[in-house]
């Protein structure tokens, strides 16, 4: 059984990623997690207008079947792992970000945490890449 958890950071990316997460969880038994960790005091996904971003992000993930989870936190690596214990993820998808260095960080420190028990995907911004 597959749990794959998509990570999302920015509105226009969203789609792209949670297809990579929804293709290869494919027929197989599991769950597709829709993630999104916004800062206090951040934007949502980065959108002013944070409910008609909220309204497309849920929208994407109702559209793969997927499991839409929105999170307030600060600490975006322990809330990612939180939830990744929580629902027994995995695979986990990641796209890449424009902040490489900052971006880099986390998902070095996301791998060292979770090294063994999850696989980590992070997705090139640029690319179709098939998974």
């Amino acid at each position: 059984m597959k749990n794959v958890m998509v990570c999302v950071t920015q509105q226009k990316t969203c789609d792209r990623i949670i297809k990579q997460g929804a293709d290869f969880l494919g027929e197989e038994e599991g769950e597709l997690f829709v993630i999104h960790v916004s800062k206090y005091g951040f934007n949502f996904l980065g959108n002013s207008q944070e409910g008609e971003a909220l309204e497309y992000l849920y929208e994407k993930a109702k559209e793969y079947g997927a499991n839409l989870t929105v999170v307030r936190s600060n600490d975006v690596l322990k809330t990612l792992i939180d939830l990744t214990e929580k629902n027994s993820i995995t695979h986990i998808f990641l796209g890449e970000s424009s902040e490489a260095e900052q971006k880099n960080d986390m998902v070095k420190n996301l791998k060292k945490q979770i090294r063994r028990r999850v696989n980590l995907e992070v997705i090139p911004s640029n690319e179709n890449v098939e998974v």
